[in-house]
């Protein structure tokens, strides 16, 4: 059993008047076993060191401690690593609490007065703050312990007593002995305590290094876009989103890449026209998989009209790849993120519109075509065998795998054009079709990515990324539908080539139900979610998770929530079989009525239509023929 957070945050606030004496150093004065009288060789500010490290360092990655007790600004709660031989000997030296012990200047040697107790004491009585509650500072001490299922609050304050070696005098003049009414099952719980949990409450001290390798948990816009709030909780491995036209499919990711990098991919979004009383906001979480983080939330600035860069972010995240719908690409690298710091000023984010990813950028890409060519020319072949696999495995059903042939000129071209064998010849690539050549223009910024990040990240000597976060708005564009039903799940799979301890988040958009249809089988409600734009009469579109449903063909994945079509059919063929079906639940139908439908129907559906067979029913059951 262990503490339980509510208990452990109700203990901050009840330590929070005292003075940080009685729960440092008098504790540690007592754990040491200090004479009374007389004194012993003792290095107090190594051992309080020591106790703060065991105590009060609820975070591993900072050098800081913190104080739960009084102090005069909330910023001071996190104290320095030199407190022990700063604040605390000068408490222990020169303060109104000086006079409890012996101690001779610059000699390691300490001790209590005869009548520390009584000092201590009035020291309390000036603050006018009550005794010790001793309850509450067991619970801050041992808010990592594990307890008995039967373990009582006086059960916890012996262990306080037992711990630090109270005495009898000290525990009567010094602490409040009193205890929180309850059962234990009001005080513990089953769950783990964590120091993670705590953060979010106290703050992250000075020097905390923000975690790096996040993915997006969560994202809040308010006061922008097509609604006035959304809420997007995307899951840890796949996120599909679909909605109409025009519903904020596109302007989602949009704020999704800006939450990850802290840059716009193109222009940035401004707040709703009926939003200047308002304040627009976007609110985002990024953190580690399986664990959480704090929220940062970033209001519109009106007077330079821009969103502000976020800073200070408790999590850093991981390589995040952006593949727009106007065929642009975004990429961010955390080992950009950190060399964008030093001398050498590498940009964090890299954009390549459709041009440049096939040219390149100064000092950014070499692009597709030269990449390619030089890979495939290089005396090590590892990059371009990882290319070769990606755009093999991303490769359209009804074609041999798209494999990179020879090298070619073009007239009034000088440089060598990668080519792709077909079975009908080669093509140069740069007379590829647009399907063909936007998977490639995928399949090439993925690999190139890890292969930029695995040489940074040897320059910087730190191990490479773990986690990568893929935006692909429309996935299904340019692609054929079978292309379409297997384009997803070959996604999935082109992580674990690039390297098998690469995890991805992988958040997509599309208006096909093909797209959907692939993942059929490989869709898991732990990891994976869908989301539905969807936009009532008269109101503003709305966001909902929606459970997976497996509709096995594809036509009721049209008929479904999510494409709403009521005919898996053409136009003229809805209207007509849906004018039918009116006219199938009426009491008293019109002969012309029956006619005049019948005549839509057979300009709209072939002859052998599934709906023919009733339709023809109803009719000779009304006494016409058709």
């Amino acid at each position: 059993m262990y503490f339980a957070q509510e208990h452990v945050r109700e203990a901050l606030s009840r330590l929070k008047p005292f003075h940080p004496f009685f729960g440092m150093d008098f504790l540690v004065g007592k754990l040491g076993n200090l004479p009374i009288g007389s004194t012993k060789a003792f290095p107090y500010d190594g051992k309080v060191d020591e106790f703060l490290r065991q105590y009060y360092k609820p975070d591993p990655r900072s050098q800081h401690f913190f104080q739960p007790f009084r102090t005069t600004s909330k910023s001071k709660q996190w104290l320095s690593p030199k407190y022990p031989s700063s604040t605390s000997q000068s408490t222990r030296t020169k303060s109104d609490l000086s006079p409890a012990f012996l101690h001779e200047k610059d000699i390691p040697k300490w001790g209590w007065k005869p009548d520390y107790v009584s000092v201590l004491w009035r020291k309390l009585e000036r603050d006018k703050k009550g005794k010790v509650p001793a309850y509450w500072l067991a619970v801050w001490l041992f808010r990592s312990k594990g307890w008995r299922k039967e373990t009582t609050p006086k059960a916890v304050v012996q262990n306080l007593i037992d711990e630090f070696h109270l005495t009898k005098l000290e525990w009567k003049e010094l602490f409040d002995p009193s205890t929180p009414a309850g059962t234990p099952g009001q005080v513990f719980t089953d769950e783990p305590y964590s120091d993670k949990d705590l953060l979010k409450i106290i703050g992250d001290p000075p020097d905390a290094v923000p975690e790096q390798g996040g993915i997006l948990n969560f994202l809040e816009l308010a006061g922008i876009g097509p609604s006035r709030e959304l809420r997007f909780s995307p899951s840890e491995r796949l996120t599909i989103i679909t909605g109409d036209n025009g519903l904020g499919k596109t302007f989602l990711l949009e704020c999704a890449w800006w939450s990850l990098t802290g840059q716009w991919a193109a222009r940035p979004v401004l707040p709703r026209l009926d939003a200047a009383k308002s304040e627009p906001k976007i609110t985002f979480e990024i953190s580690g998989r399986g664990s959480t983080s704090k929220k940062t939330a970033i209001a519109f600035d009106w007077s330079s009209q821009s969103w502000p860069v976020p800073r200070g972010r408790p999590t850093i995240p991981g390589i995040v790849v952006y593949a727009r719908v106007d065929g642009s690409f975004a990429v961010w690298d955390p080992a950009r993120h950190f060399q964008s710091r030093g001398p050498s000023s590498e940009p964090e984010v890299v954009f390549l519109s459709r041009d440049s990813i096939l040219d390149g950028l100064p000092k950014r890409s070499e692009g597709l075509l030269l990449d390619w060519v030089k890979w495939q020319n290089g005396s090590d072949q590892r990059t371009f065998d990882t290319f070769s696999r990606v755009l093999g495995r991303l490769s359209p059903p009804d074609m041999d795998p798209l494999t990179p042939g020879k090298p070619t000129r073009l007239p009034g071209d000088v440089r060598e054009i990668p080519t792709i064998v077909h079975e009908y010849g080669i093509v140069p690539f740069l007379h590829e079709s647009a399907g063909i050549r936007r998977i490639a223009a995928v399949a090439y910024l993925l690999v190139w990515t890890w292969n930029e990040h695995n040489i940074l990240s040897i320059q910087a000597r730190k191990p490479p990324e773990r986690n990568m976060v893929v935006l692909i708005d429309e996935m299904e564009a340019h692609l054929h539908p079978k292309w379409q039903r297997t384009i997803l799940p070959a996604l999935l799979d082109v992580i674990g080539i690039l390297s098998h301890e690469l995890q991805a988040q992988v958040i997509v958009s599309t208006h096909s139900p093909l797209v959907l249809a692939s993942v059929e089988e490989s869709f898991s409600d732990e990891t994976d979610a869908l989301f539905h734009l969807e936009a009532m009469p008269h109101a503003e579109p709305t966001l909902k998770e929606l459970p997976f449903v497996r509709y096995g063909k594809v036509d009721a994945w049209l008929t479904s929530d999510l494409f709403e079509l009521k005919q898996a059919r053409s136009r003229p063929s809805e209207v007509a079989i849906e004018q039918a079906k009116s006219l199938l639940e009426k009491s008293e139908v019109s002969p012309t009525e029956i006619m005049a439908t019948t005549e839509k129907l057979k300009k709209a559906l072939p002859s052998d239509d599934e709906f023919w067979p009733r339709w023809l029913f109803f009719v000779r059951s009304k006494g016409l023929q058709p």
